[in-house]
């Protein structure tokens, strides 16, 4: 929630932002993330907050991870990142890191770091996951400004259809397309222009059905 207070004769002098926590909701967002780990074969979840400063706000998210960390003790491990250590590790060293939880802004944030990681968002599936319906995104979003021009790279959003895939208990399709995408980038070299290449959408699209299995 944000709103102004005037200062004087200026009605914005001050900018206010609220934000909110909910014990109940912090405790559903950690389950989740550990729920996923186990069924993804996943070793580790990192609580990400800022309860050093944000003692209340992203403390009460802190506390409820560890309660729930608690309950996978011996199936699934824990540990916790202040947000911008966390930022400066995923830098230096990502692969230390293997499912992440945070609350929303500090979500969005790491998860554009992590995308500049392998490539930038045109390599970066999204995920928004209910508890009676999910839907599965390109992180970019439609991306309008680049329609038409058979420029896209087309990877983030059937990374995405993999997720999906995934979700609904299809992994044996989902890993017919990963393993075409790895092949393609790897072994195959294609680029889109994103990646630093001069491949058309429809040129990597056509390396892809090739190398479909």
């Amino acid at each position: 929630m944000e709103h102004y207070i005037p200062v004087g004769d200026d009605p914005k002098g001050i900018a206010l932002s609220s934000g909110f926590n909910s014990r109940t909701e912090c405790r559903r967002i950690v389950k989740f993330a550990f729920e996923y780990a186990l069924k993804n074969n996943r070793k580790t979840v990192t609580i990400v907050h800022k309860a050093n400063i944000l003692k209340l706000l992203t403390g009460l998210f802190l506390e409820e991870g560890r309660k729930v960390a608690e309950e996978y003790k011996g199936r699934v491990a824990f540990n916790e990142r202040i947000v911008d250590a966390c930022a400066m590790q995923l830098v230096i060293n990502p692969w230390q890191f293997d499912v992440i939880v945070t609350t929303n802004l500090f979500g969005d944030i790491l998860s554009d770091l992590t995308a500049g990681l392998v490539g930038g968002l045109g390599m970066a599936p999204g995920a928004n996951i209910g508890e009676k319906a999910a839907v599965f995104e390109a992180v970019h979003g439609s991306a309008p400004d680049i329609a038409g021009q058979g420029i896209a790279n087309p990877l983030a959003l059937l990374l995405a259809a993999v997720m999906m895939l995934q979700h609904v208990g299809r992994q044996d399709l989902a890993d017919r397309i990963d393993l075409a995408i790895k092949k393609v980038i790897t072994d195959g070299g294609l680029r889109t222009k994103d990646l630093g290449g001069n491949a058309t959408t429809k040129d990597l699209t056509a390396a892809l059905k090739q190398q479909l299995v």
